[in-house]
């Protein structure tokens, strides 16, 4: 499992009119926590660029893949190769804020490209991929169908995953009040 993961204090900056920064910081790494533990029985690596994060991750058992600079694509992209180089196989990256994620470390193998999009088919909040193809990610808005359209490039078949707690994530202020009762 790769979970590319934001500082804490730079994270989820357009939930400020709702939340104070540290509420917002809270959150973040509250829900970062809740992916991790979604990993289970699986090994997790965070790919991040922050000494907090850093201490975080080590703090919960993760391997710690320092990338500064690279960006999300780029971050995502070395942690990947560097999973290769370590000799994994598959690598299945999951976004930090998903806090209804389950049993992430047990999706059913597939031939293939798997993706979870968010609940708007824009986002994609997870994404199962063998690591020896040359996939350039695209994270970012329209993600879901940029990285359908790279895995037709690569000539890799699709399986998309449209499960409820996988595609919930926290992205805007109307999100954040969902998550209250």
């Amino acid at each position: 499992m790769l979970i590319p993961v934001k500082g804490f204090r730079q994270a989820k900056r357009r939930l400020g009119a709702t939340l104070s920064d540290a509420m917002r910081m809270d959150l973040v790494r509250s829900m970062a926590a809740h992916v991790v533990a979604a990993c289970a029985p699986l090994p997790v690596a965070v790919v991040c660029d922050d000494p907090e994060v850093a201490a975080w991750a080590t703090a919960l058992g993760a391997i710690v893949m320092w990338e500064p600079g690279q960006g999300l694509n780029g971050a995502v992209r070395s942690g990947v190769d560097q999973l290769a180089a370590a000799g994994v196989r598959w690598v299945t990256v999951a976004h930090g804020d998903l806090p209804r994620a389950r049993n992430l470390g047990s999706l059913e193998p597939f031939n293939g490209i798997t993706m979870a999009p968010d609940r708007h088919d824009d986002g994609t909040n997870v994404l199962r991929l063998p690591v020896e193809i040359d996939f350039q990610f695209a994270y970012g808005p329209g993600s879901f169908r940029a990285h359908r359209t790279e895995a037709a490039r690569l000539g890799l078949a699709v399986r998309v995953l449209r499960i409820p707690s996988l595609a919930y994530d926290v992205d805007w202020p109307a999100d954040v009040a969902e998550l209250t009762p």
